[in-house]
């Protein structure tokens, strides 16, 4: 999901690993389920990076 949608903004793994403070090796593991990612990083990449809302939802 996060490939996805860094590509509809137009923006490379460089440029969303600047606007978040990391590297372009993190997103590409992020990106490719190689890195589990902590829940307050991916609202970083989500509304720092990439400019939208992170909702969760838990069903029971």
């Amino acid at each position: 999901l996060i490939q996805e949608a860094r590509k509809k903004k137009g923006m490379t793994q460089q440029e969303l690993a600047d606007k978040i403070g990391t590297n372009k090796a993190y997103i590409s593991r992020v990106e490719n389920d190689i890195k589990d990612v902590r829940l307050s990083t991916l609202r970083k990449i989500v509304e720092i990076g990439l400019g939208g809302e992170l909702e969760l939802a838990v069903k029971l």
